[in-house]
């Protein structure tokens, strides 16, 4: 799946794709103030709003 991924391209860039063999416990919730905040940066499609999302990047200042 890993070498899949690395073969797409947008715009004529590949993406960075790391395996990631890190087990999560479950059950486990994220605030909801830190969940806001990765919500705010989250542009959804209205017509495929669970696939289609566009995630702007993090403020830097």
């Amino acid at each position: 799946m890993p070498e899949w991924a690395k073969s797409m391209t947008w715009k004529g860039v590949h993406p960075v794709v790391e395996l990631s063999r890190t087990v999560y416990e479950k059950g486990v919730t994220v605030a909801k103030d830190a969940m806001q905040a990765v919500e705010s940066r989250l542009q959804r499609n209205p017509l495929l709003p669970k696939w289609d999302i566009l995630i702007r990047p993090a403020s830097t200042g």
